[in-house]
């Protein structure tokens, strides 16, 4: 089990939560594509009511805690601390995406995988990363249409099949993360699934070159997925328990495998994946050995905001990346008021 945080260790985080929110809350009401988050969260709160103390979504999670090694490859590429081959303290979040806190482990959606860096002697460095290749939507306003065409039916529980498709032809973008979900059984555990980064960044090293990368999360128990008669039979909640088994018979490891981008390659749009043939490189390993339910867990106030990322890794101009702090902020902001 994990640890309870000291008094020290809660208030220095809560005090990193602090400053990230005041800076995500002063752009949370900037327009990106026409969006405001005020209207994103409010539309996750239609779709799926209001739950006090909260998230909104990537609602329903578990916690766990390790470290992160980097190799000798890893400063090739960049000169960020949590690359310096010293193990690098972490708190991870599992979840599932949407806002529903009793959504089935059987949802055909998003896993999801914060992190949260500590290097010695540095600011912490965020990574928020989902478990299909590519995202949903190349634009906030996309992302909020998208919100709005599969909102449930009151009635039925489920969204409208022809306001989707209509939906999906009007907006291309989402079709390819639509796609690997419906061809895809969800994961058999979180710890048998691979996370992506899903936005392209810049990494810098100690000569300051820049090299445009995305990354991954591959791991070594390796992919296993639900069997089809393994999805008709599973219950409603399993993946808690199955992080919980598997760090108890030991530590779970990820090999982080960087992917190289060539001048050309897309860096605006997560909903393009780059070619196949790109270079990859192992630049380090992500060990888990503790896990607990969120509810008092190390995770549970941590706002994995993925535009906290200190030196050496620089965000890409991506809308849907930009947007994200300003939406984590006011999310933050809200369950922390318990409201």
């Amino acid at each position: 089990m994990l640890l309870p945080l000291t008094r020290w260790q809660r208030r220095l985080s809560l005090a990193l939560v602090a400053l990230v929110v005041s800076l995500g809350l002063a752009t949370a009401g900037l327009a990106a594509g026409g969006v405001t988050a005020q209207q994103v969260i409010a539309t996750f709160e239609q779709s799926f009511g209001v739950h006090p103390g909260q998230r909104r979504n990537h609602i329903k999670g578990s916690c766990a805690s390790g470290s992160f090694v980097a190799n000798a490859n890893a400063r090739q590429y960049s000169r960020s601390p949590i690359f310096s081959g010293q193990p690098v303290p972490v708190v991870a979040r599992f979840s599932l995406a949407g806002g529903n806190p009793k959504a089935p482990d059987t949802a055909r959606s998003p896993r999801g995988l914060g992190l949260q860096f500590k290097p010695r002697g540095a600011g912490v460095v965020n990574m928020a990363l989902i478990n299909t290749p590519v995202f949903g939507a190349a634009t906030p306003e996309s992302f909020h249409g998208n919100l709005i065409a599969t909102r449930p039916d009151p009635v039925t529980g489920k969204p409208d099949p022809e306001t989707v498709k209509a939906f999906r032809a009007s907006h291309p973008d989402t079709r390819a993360q639509a796609a690997f979900l419906a061809a895809n059984n969800p994961v058999a555990s979180y710890t048998s699934s691979s996370y992506y980064s899903l936005h392209a960044f810049r990494f810098l090293n100690s000569a300051n070159r820049s090299q445009l990368v995305r990354w991954a999360f591959v791991p070594r128990d390796g992919e296993q997925r639900l069997s089809d008669e393994e999805l008709k039979a599973a219950p409603a909640s399993f993946l808690e328990q199955r992080l919980l088994d598997r760090t108890q018979q030991g530590p779970v490891q990820w090999d982080l495998v960087l992917t190289l981008g060539k001048p050309g390659d897309v860096d605006n749009d997560p909903t393009v994946a780059w070619p196949e043939d790109r270079k990859t490189v192992t630049i380090g390993t992500l060990t888990l050995n503790a896990a607990s339910s969120q509810k008092g867990g190390v995770c549970e106030a941590v706002v994995f905001d993925p535009l906290v990322l200190g030196d050496g890794i620089v965000a890409t101009n991506d809308p849907v990346l930009q947007f994200r702090s300003g939406s984590y902020a006011l999310s933050y902001d809200r369950r922390n008021r318990g409201v």
